[in-house]
């Protein structure tokens, strides 16, 4: 695999560190507990909650997290894993690095890398960036970032609401901070996300994404989508998502 596809601007930002920091050894921890704690010692392994399977009720059920995370998330890392078994030098990679290089992996790894390594990754984020404790409105600079570049948070909301009930079929909405140090809205098919340079149309460092795949909110929801999507709200970790904000502008 070529070096010209180290760390890429993303990790330039620190943000690969602030989101390692949502693991401990056992599992995601709270926000406030990430400055201490190292980051897992396989990053492949599904990792825990870092709370319980009922605690986002009643806006997303115990019975859809529960499967969502134990089966659809733990299926993704597992066939990643598999499919860097043969691939020692890419094992000791970091995920975004893998994910960022996806046209230049062997070819017999590709596509799964592209689908489980991407739904791993982005599974990570998302429980990393709910909570219990979650909703109100962005915190800190964001919350001033996302005023100047959407005009205030309803705005925002609005727009990127939009984004995730737009998706056609299965796939995610994200904010990001693009190249540039902007804040932006975009979305993604199936389990691409913005890292994947040369396979997406937008790229830049993930700080938010909402996943829209059916299995995400069917149970509670069925096909109400616009519904999960305002429920989600809800249960946002605005001070965790500010602080990958704040690595990825630093």
């Amino acid at each position: 695999m070529s070096k010209t596809i180290s760390r890429r601007d993303f990790l330039r930002a620190g943000t690969l560190a602030a989101l390692a920091g949502t693991f401990s050894r056992g599992g995601f921890v709270m926000a406030d507990e990430a400055e201490i704690l190292e980051p897992p010692a396989n990053p492949w392994e599904l990792p825990d909650l870092p709370y319980s399977y009922y605690a986002l009720e009643p806006y997303i059920d115990r019975r859809t997290m529960e499967i969502h995370h134990s089966r659809h998330h733990a299926a993704y890392a597992r066939n990643a894993a598999a499919a860097l078994e043969p691939y020692a030098d890419l094992q000791a990679l970091p995920i975004e690095e893998l994910l960022a290089a996806i046209p230049e992996l062997p070819a017999d790894i590709r596509t799964s890398i592209r689908n489980n390594g991407g739904g791993h990754w982005n599974h990570n984020l998302f429980w990393a960036t709910m909570s219990p404790r979650g909703g109100r409105a962005p915190v800190g600079a964001l919350g001033e970032a996302i005023n100047a570049t959407f005009g205030d948070y309803p705005r925002f909301r609005e727009q990127f609401a939009r984004a995730a009930a737009t998706v056609f079929g299965s796939g995610w909405a994200w904010l990001i901070v693009d190249t540039e140090g902007d804040l932006a809205i975009t979305s993604t098919p199936n389990q691409d996300n913005p890292l994947m340079t040369g396979l997406v149309e937008q790229t830049g460092t993930p700080i938010l994404g909402l996943d829209v795949w059916e299995h995400a909110y069917y149970l509670l929801y069925q096909n109400r989508r616009t519904d999960y999507i305002t429920a989600w709200w809800e249960v946002i970790d605005w001070p965790k998502v500010d602080a990958l904000y704040l690595n990825a502008v630093s």
